[in-house]
């Protein structure tokens, strides 16, 4: 088994040209687990991959992360093989917020008759989930309020930190076997995103050298972090993967 991890966009909501920040964790060069489902992430994938996404792992619920999930379930209602099988992973704490900013309007079709989660088979997580034979651990982050966002983890292979201002406690429990570290970051940080300066001074060096950074603003901005000595992930970028770990003795 052979893992990687395919950036399927690296932009901020307001670079659109750089596809809104998403993944895909691949084995073996097929599709596991697409992370975050904006409107232009997903036309990429279904550029790239020819069917739409089979699991899904939702960070939190602006609208750069999921404003696909409503083209998908155009996509796949219709579809008898597809409808209620795209596996739909979201921490608990999302399921009022996905159901408020993607689901809740009424008459989902015209003609009536169907419910927005049909197509959707909708997984609540909490301390992690199962994927086709992988544990994925789920940790929160720093992204506007508490309890909105939450990043992902393969331990031994990588960590996705979704949207977030700086996070060394939870890097500290869950990069702390060598993963690779797909982390947001922009030239200068805000109180939802973390900066340069921040990652400089909350992270230790040996830390720093595992980063890989996307939800940046332009191609200049991404420059300009390499300049600092920082690895910047670029779109369409592919990149090998550690083996995972072992999952925990008696994880659910």
């Amino acid at each position: 088994m052979t893992l990687s991890l395919r950036f399927l966009g690296v932009g901020s909501a307001q670079a659109p040209e750089l596809g809104s920040a998403c993944a895909v964790v691949e084995r073996d060069g097929a599709p596991l687990l697409m992370i975050d489902c904006g409107a232009e992430a997903l036309s990429i994938y279904l550029d790239h991959y020819g069917t739409p996404p089979q699991a899904i792992y939702v960070t939190h619920t602006h609208m750069d992360h999921v404003a696909g999930l409503e083209r998908l379930f155009y996509r796949t209602y219709f579809d008898a093989a597809l409808r209620g099988n795209v596996r739909l992973y979201a921490h608990a704490a999302l399921i009022p917020l996905l159901q408020a900013r993607v689901a809740d309007y009424p008459e989902v079709l015209a003609e009536g008759g169907a419910n927005f989660w049909d197509t959707f088979r909708l997984v609540p997580v909490s301390r992690g989930f199962w994927c086709d034979g992988l544990w994925f651990d789920v940790f929160a982050t720093r992204h506007h309020a508490p309890g909105t966002s939450f990043g992902i983890a393969l331990a031994g292979s990588f960590v996705w930190t979704g949207d977030t201002r700086p996070i060394p406690e939870m890097l500290g429990a869950y990069a702390a076997n060598g993963e690779l570290v797909a982390h947001d970051c922009a030239l200068h940080g805000n109180p939802s995103h973390t900066g340069l300066d921040d990652l400089e001074r909350e992270y230790p060096a040996g830390l720093r050298d595992r980063l890989m950074l996307y939800h940046y603003a332009s191609e200049g901005d991404a420059r300009a972090m390499e300049r600092r000595g920082l690895r910047v992930a670029r779109r369409g970028e592919v990149v090998a993967l550690a083996a995972p770990l072992a999952p925990p003795v008696g994880v659910a």
